[in-house]
């Protein structure tokens, strides 16, 4: 069993991981600023081998006194995704990039073993190739991306032999989190199937690659599991099914209700990818067990059951508006 750090952990991906390590016996610690809830790990709150820190990863004393003793550190923290980053790119920087070079630099000297870190698909850029494979080279478009392309390759300099890196680059996650996202494709087209009655597309032709939460929270339990020989200083796209915005609208309006509308408007936002997941299969004998579909009927089920109160109006669900009304420094 391990002694896992884990950065974010009250994130939309941390929630439904932290509870998994737990139930396969590993010891947790826990770093995050719950800014959407102090509640979101409550089903686990009394599990005596997990620890809460309510904190910021930029605090270098923090991280110098709570990594000791660890063994493994998931990095998942970040202000997530472009809109968010561009509202304050000075911040961005320091918590995307600046923070995370301190993270590495500390778990290195406090004699971490292992360090995983979530990078994103988004650091391809645009391909105009039918799949974007881990040998392409990165052409990042926006800040957000290009400092994840930086921090791998940071981390992949601090890499040792007692110090084993592994760069997960993940497709768009979607389905039920304790700390729900509602604007993520998949979840923003259900909340609004299953709460507006009408589906609103914006392009439709855009390629998107998808992977259900269970399966990226099972993925990074998985890892623990493995030799070092088989994930050192190695890269995985992580995804699954990729498919067009259009496509998704349909699948979402056929499982929630074939009768509502789907309404396509242009978009300047033409970003369309396929990512290639065929070498973590490959190399590490890893396939996604869940589908679009399934992460349609969780979320729809999520919904009926009250798990999701205000859906369309209240700012935890949404990282932009979030970040626009608590002005974080």
């Amino acid at each position: 069993m391990k002694k896992v750090f884990v950065t974010g952990g009250a994130g939309y991906v941390g929630s439904v991981l932290v509870p998994k390590l737990l139930a396969k016996g590993h010891q947790v610690k826990v770093i995050d600023l719950y800014l959407y809830g102090d509640d979101v790990l409550d089903s686990v709150r009394d599990n005596p081998r997990l620890a809460q820190i309510k904190g910021d990863i930029r605090d270098g004393k923090l991280l110098a006194k709570e990594i000791p003793g660890c063994d493994t550190v998931i990095h998942l923290a970040c202000i997530s995704n472009d809109p968010s980053y561009e509202l304050n790119p000075g911040l961005g920087k320091s918590i995307n990039y600046d923070a995370f070079l301190s993270l590495v630099d500390v778990s290195k000297k406090a004699g971490v073993k292992n360090f995983i870190y979530a990078s994103s698909s988004s650091v391809y850029g645009v391909k105009d190739v039918p799949e974007v494979t881990e040998d392409l080279p990165l052409e990042p478009l926006t800040d957000y991306s290009k400092y994840k392309a930086l921090c791998e390759e940071a981390l992949l300099k601090e890499a040792a032999d007692n110090f084993i890196v592994t760069i997960i680059r993940p497709s768009t996650v979607c389905g039920y989190s304790p700390r729900l996202r509602l604007d993520l494709t998949v979840n923003i087209l259900t909340n609004h199937a299953v709460n507006k009655g009408a589906i609103t597309v914006f392009g439709g032709e855009q390629m998107r690659p998808n992977l259900h939460i269970e399966d990226m929270a099972d993925f990074y339990v998985f890892l623990l599991g493995l030799p070092d020989e088989k994930i050192h200083k190695k890269i995985y796209n992580v995804g699954y099914e990729n498919y067009k915005v259009k496509e998704i609208a349909e699948m979402v309006r056929k499982l929630i209700n074939p009768g509502i509308p789907v309404k396509v408007t242009p978009t300047d936002d033409n970003r369309s990818y396929q990512v290639s997941s065929k070498k973590v299969k490959k190399e590490l004998g890893y396939a996604p067990k869940h589908s679009i579909e399934e992460a349609i009927l969780d979320l729809k089920k999520a919904f009926a059951d009250g798990k999701v109160p205000n859906p369309l109006t209240d700012m935890r669900y949404y990282n932009i508006r979030t970040m626009q009304a608590i002005n974080l420094k």
